[in-house]
């Protein structure tokens, strides 16, 4: 592939992702942050990100609990059942868990684990995310951000990909409303969600099966700040159930509907209407 010359790369356009490589099997009560920080030798730059897959963190915040049966470290879990479908293996459940992300199983892993183990979401992501944004801050002398990963599907896409479930020092929604575009007409409508976009970036280098849980994107330093100022951390992706136009599954939207249905019914029948005859 021939060179793309200087004048077609507009400035601010390159965007540099790789991997770190030899961070290793992560224990409960690991320092995350200096191991990390002894990965990256002296390969990070101000202005760097850091993705950091949740399964680590998770480990390093002992988050490793025995469980005979996953589906009831799910339900332990879960604060409210989105949609539910059965299969052959079982039921598949979609739910809203604890740290309010909305998806399968509730984060709940027991892929890497011991038999009859399994590994939870790190309880708050973003406080997660807040102290080892500090403590990578403190072994390197750097202004650097951090994201912590986790795998999703979503609606309507096949497959899944890596999305923001903790942040720090770095800005996740880039909110262009009330802005113009390019031909000077006003944004209503546009906030990118770049925590999201950086964190499926990542995973395209950090893999599943290659043991590197840890990636670096550079290019992108005007998202990154003062931990004191960052926007509120991944939570403020999240989108609160009253405003979801899609906030159930079908067999669980039908089951409501009928519910009130129903109740309505019942409310608005003359009285008497409907009692067993005498």
């Amino acid at each position: 592939m021939p060179d793309t010359p200087d004048s077609a790369v507009s400035a601010g356009s390159a965007l540099t992702v790789f991997a770190l490589a030899g961070i290793g099997e992560i224990a409960a009560g690991d320092d995350l942050a200096a191991l990390i920080a002894a990965a990256a030798g002296e390969v990070l730059q101000d202005g760097d990100i850091l993705a950091v897959t949740s399964k680590i963190v998770s480990k390093a915040e002992g988050r490793q609990v025995a469980a005979r049966d996953r589906e009831q470290a799910i339900t332990d879990e879960t604060v409210r059942v989105v949609a539910t479908r059965a299969h052959p293996g079982g039921v598949t459940r979609i739910v809203e868990n604890r740290q309010g992300l909305v998806m399968a199983a509730a984060g709940v892993d027991a892929s890497n684990t011991p038999d009859g183990v399994v590994l939870l979401l790190p309880a708050d992501p973003d406080a997660s995310a807040r102290a080892l944004c500090a403590a990578l801050r403190e072994h390197t002398g750097l202004r650097l951000g951090v994201l912590v990963t986790d795998t999703v599907g979503r609606p309507w896409r096949e497959g899944q990909t890596d999305i923001a479930i903790g942040a720090a020092g770095l800005t996740v929604l880039d909110d262009l409303r009330g802005t113009t575009d390019a031909s000077g007409k006003r944004l209503d409508v546009t906030a990118s969600a770049v925590g999201d976009q950086i964190a499926g970036a990542a995973d395209l280098v950090k893999g599943k099966t290659s043991g590197n849980p840890v990636a670096v994107v550079r290019g992108l330093g005007r998202l990154v700040g003062d931990l004191d100022s960052a926007d509120g951390g991944a939570s403020r992706l999240l989108r609160a159930g009253e405003n979801d136009m899609f906030r159930l599954g079908t067999a669980e939207a039908l089951a409501e509907g009928y519910a009130a249905g129903y109740a309505a019914g019942r409310a608005a029948a003359p009285a008497g209407a409907g009692d067993a005859p005498a």
